[in-house]
């Protein structure tokens, strides 16, 4: 990739649920504000939990933002005077998301996007590997595991109190469901293959 813009880079924020990432990414855009930088910001459409067409973290913070449907309805937004682009909930986004962070910051702009780096069964939530490995910066955030209160970097998901199967859709529009953050000792996932598989070897061994 040859002929970018000076200026451009890829900031990516990450970390299980209530770790701080939106209260992060408003904390930028304000600093942004301030500084009479143009930005835009987006998110998923789905993501109706606290407020339609505003990033609401969890502790209340607010910052106007644009709901959008796909990569695709995103980059018909985009004006080319904006300086700042960002997006929360970046992991419910399509795989297309990883090619247009790559250009905007080509055009010299600076992309900032938060999101889950794992579901909740503990595994990679797509597409934020590949836009971790492009990124200028990469900050990974913790929160603090509700079982022993030490630092929490998995998303655990409860279903009438119960931990959630590994068999359950990584997606649950309109289910009633919690999420706790939890060390990775205390992050239980039923059915996981993986644990399922070290458990038998055990077994044998």
């Amino acid at each position: 990739m040859t002929g970018c813009l000076p200026g451009g880079r890829i900031e990516v924020i990450v970390g299980p649920m209530f770790s701080g990432k939106t209260e992060e990414l408003i904390r930028r855009l304000r600093r942004a504000v301030i500084a009479k930088q143009k930005v835009q910001v987006f998110k998923p459409r789905i993501d109706t939990r606290y407020h339609p067409t505003k990033l609401t973290s969890h502790n209340g913070d607010q910052f106007q933002a644009l709901p959008v449907a796909d990569t695709a309805e995103m980059r018909q937004h985009i004006e080319s005077d904006t300086r700042i682009v960002a997006v929360d909930e970046a992991q419910f986004f399509d795989e297309e998301i990883v090619q247009l962070a790559r250009q905007l910051a080509c055009q010299g702009k600076r992309v900032i996007l938060a999101g889950l780096d794992m579901d909740f069964r503990g595994e990679p939530f797509h597409p934020m590997p590949a836009l971790m490995a492009i990124a200028d910066q990469v900050d990974k955030l913790q929160a603090i595991c509700m079982v022993c209160r030490q630092e929490a970097t998995h998303t655990q998901r409860l279903i009438e109190g119960k931990p959630a199967s590994y068999h359950d859709p990584v997606v649950l529009v309109g289910a009633q469901e919690m999420y706790e953050p939890r060390c990775r000792a205390h992050h239980i996932v039923p059915d996981h293959p993986a644990f399922r598989t070290e458990a038998a070897s055990e077994v044998e061994g």
